[in-house]
């Protein structure tokens, strides 16, 4: 029997420290995983909870170099390189090295190939790797907390099997790096919701980068001002990533489900809420279910512990059809600090910024319209 959805994790994945002050903290998927337990949402045959493989070598010199690969595994060994920078990493900056990060870095990636080798078996319509969406990796950098690009490596496996991809990012943060892998080709459509890099990292993620070559027009990418919350947002949603995805008609759908767009993350500036978040991640779902083609969902950024934990909650329950009460169970309300799951109050928005978050918005989905949609004859 096919489970309605997937669920990949274990302990291992939440053990390693980044840094102490490091907003990047792995324990949120222990949150999250203790968060389903208590509601009972792994029960068979329904869901599946399924333990991650590492990644193999060859599997990451699908994306990465030989030379980067080599020096992840060195650091991580304790041995000191003395050109650590090149490669993107240093103690005090986004990407430090730790004890037995290349393992770490091994099974994250590992855990969304398993989620895409479910895909492949149909053992479930959707899997939630919620360890992986680690999208600024570079071929030869770690860069923003990422050190393997998963989601990259994930998409190669499928393409290997034939398939067109459609990957949708509704980071906070542009997913630069899986741009850039998929820039010059017209077999996978990446679509970027963020916040624009005119405010935030990378600093990239702009309309005009459409991609190259056989790739025109199928890097999309949609910025958003400081301050957008859900209305805004849903409605950019709307206006962009159905019309593409109904003209790309995509094998495999590939999500970046970071919930740093939340209100009150301490390192972005969007703003939506718990409810739209949810209302996002339904309409993936109803994009994936209305084409019946499997659905690789993964995690990404996400700094306030209790807004991963719950919002990532209920984007499994999307991806089950459970609903689940909005009462926390009693035994997680102090570790989330609320009550409830969803959100009962409204985002703090400035007075004044709704009217120009709107603007904003409207300019950047004519610009997607103007500059990305005749690509795809859409209009």
């Amino acid at each position: 029997m096919t489970a309605s959805a997937a669920f990949i994790y274990s302990d291992q994945l939440s053990r390693h420290v980044l840094r102490a002050d490091h907003p990047m903290k792995p324990v949120r998927l222990r949150h999250t995983y203790e968060l389903l337990e208590a509601l009972h949402a792994f029960s068979p045959p329904a869901s599946l909870l399924l333990a991650p493989r590492q990644a193999e070598e060859r599997e990451l010199l699908t994306f990465h170099t030989h030379e980067y690969v080599a020096a992840v595994r060195s650091l991580g060994q304790g041995i000191a390189l003395p050109n650590a920078g090149r490669y993107g990493f240093g103690q005090p900056g986004d990407n430090p090295v730790y004890a037995g990060m290349y393992e770490a870095a091994l099974l994250s990636t590992g855990a969304s190939l398993t989620a895409a080798d479910l895909l492949l078996e149909g053992k479930a319509p959707v899997v939630f790797s919620p360890s992986g969406g680690l999208h600024h990796a570079m071929p030869g950098a770690a860069s923003g907390f990422c050190i393997f690009n998963d989601p990259v490596i994930a998409i190669n496996s499928l393409l290997a099997r034939g398939m067109k991809v459609a990957y949708v990012d509704i980071d906070a943060h542009h997913g630069d790096g899986v741009q850039h892998a998929f820039y010059d080709t017209g077999a996978v459509l990446t679509i970027s919701l963020h916040e624009s890099g005119r405010f935030l990292f990378p600093g990239t993620g702009f309309v005009e980068e459409l991609g190259a070559g056989k790739g025109e027009g199928y890097s999309v990418n949609a910025p958003l001002a400081p301050y957008t919350g859900d209305e805004t947002y849903l409605w950019v949603f709307h206006e962009v990533v159905p019309p593409l995805l109904e003209a790309f008609k995509p094998d495999a759908l590939v999500t970046q489900l970071g919930i740093d767009t939340y209100f009150r993350d301490p390192i972005t500036h969007l703003a939506l809420t718990s409810r739209g978040y949810e209302q996002a991640v339904a309409l993936l779902a109803q994009a994936a279910r209305s084409r019946s083609i499997p659905w690789l969902a993964l995690g990404g950024g996400g700094y306030d512990l209790s807004a991963v934990a719950r919002c990532w909650t209920l984007a499994y329950g999307v991806m089950a059809g459970q609903t689940w009460p909005d009462e926390a169970p009693p035994a997680m309300q102090e570790l989330l600090g609320k009550h409830t799951l969803r959100d009962t109050e409204e985002a703090p928005i400035p007075q004044g910024m709704v009217e120009a978050t709107r603007a904003f918005a409207q300019e950047t989905v004519a610009e997607v319209q103007r500059r990305i949609f005749p690509h795809h004859g859409t209009g």
